[in-house]
């Protein structure tokens, strides 16, 4: 029985101050269910401290770089210390945006049209016809994400301007339609939202900010293509080699007649675990409260297998 809990968030990604909201979210629930609890912002003295504290869980409630990407992951399992969510293979690959989009596509998962670039490649001219698309090829939480629109004279001249995000770009095929998501637990995917943005498209924040945006769930969209988000949610989480709770975001294109319209944009294998939250919401939907699904993922918790 796990009685001693680890929350490790915070940590140096550009994601921070959500994993904060996220880690503060989990140690309340772990102290209502009477775990004992260390939270640590994780800085570069992790080792260290969880060697002195030898938890017998840890629960990662980090994001992005260093926390999602396979790097806590492994130093978790060279500590041989139980985590929550992904192994370091799966972190990595799911992460890093282009290596993901050719594992789905080998897989016959449905992925926009897309290029990988650097950054001056992508700044000096149109790689595609717009609208197309521009993400960091390592980041979460639509960090860095812009959408090139025809007649847009912003880009590419100015991508350089503030950009913090690497070299290494994905540019691919603009979706029109609609933003759904679908959450996995363990082999089981949960429902279908909707989610209807408060900004041009469902980024940083429309995610994090109260009232960003609209969930709707379970979405109202037909049979055919809810069945099959909900089977491509499962195949991905499956094909990127994840465990614990994951959550897969599409495009979908209602325009185009039953399921030809329907993209996976990538998986997180660290789903957000905030207030506006999606996966808390769709488990709550399927009967699951918080409390359960956190405790859930405690005792689901394991080195790499």
């Amino acid at each position: 029985m796990t009685s001693h809990v680890a929350v490790i968030y915070g940590g140096l990604s550009a994601e921070r101050e959500v994993s904060l909201v996220t880690g503060r979210g989990f140690v309340r629930a772990l102290e209502e269910m009477n775990y004992r609890v260390s939270a640590i912002d994780m800085g570069r003295d992790l080792a260290q401290i969880l060697a002195e504290l030898k938890p017998d869980v840890v629960l990662n409630a980090l994001h992005g770089k260093f926390g999602e990407d396979g790097c806590v992951q492994g130093l978790l399992e060279i500590m041989g210390i139980p985590y929550t969510h992904s192994g370091p293979r799966a972190s990595a690959l799911s992460m890093h945006k282009p290596m993901a989009k050719t594992m789905m596509m080998a897989a016959g998962i449905p992925v926009p049209p897309g290029i990988s670039a650097s950054l001056d490649q992508a700044a000096s001219r149109h790689l595609m016809v717009p609208p197309y698309v521009i993400k960091p090829a390592c980041e979460g939480s639509s960090v860095g994400v812009h959408i090139v629109r025809p007649g847009d004279n912003r880009y590419p001249a100015t991508l350089r301007d503030g950009w913090v995000h690497g070299d290494e770009l994905v540019i691919e095929k603009f979706i029109p339609g609609r933003e759904l998501t679908v959450g996995v637990i363990g082999d089981r995917a949960l429902t279908v939202t909707d989610i209807l943005a408060g900004t041009e498209f469902y980024d940083y924040e429309s995610k994090y900010a109260e009232g960003g945006s609209q969930h709707i769930l379970p979405a109202k969209i037909p049979q055919v293509v809810f069945d099959r988000a909900m089977q491509l949610a499962v195949q991905t989480h499956q094909t990127m080699g994840c465990r614990g709770v994951s959550r897969t975001d599409f495009r979908y294109d209602d325009s185009v007649e039953g399921v030809g319209g329907l993209y996976v944009l990538e998986i997180n294998t660290q789903p957000g675990m905030t207030p506006t939250s999606l996966v808390p919401e769709q488990a709550a939907f399927c009967g699951m409260s918080f409390h359960e699904l956190v405790r859930w993922m405690v005792e689901d918790a394991s080195c790499a297998r």
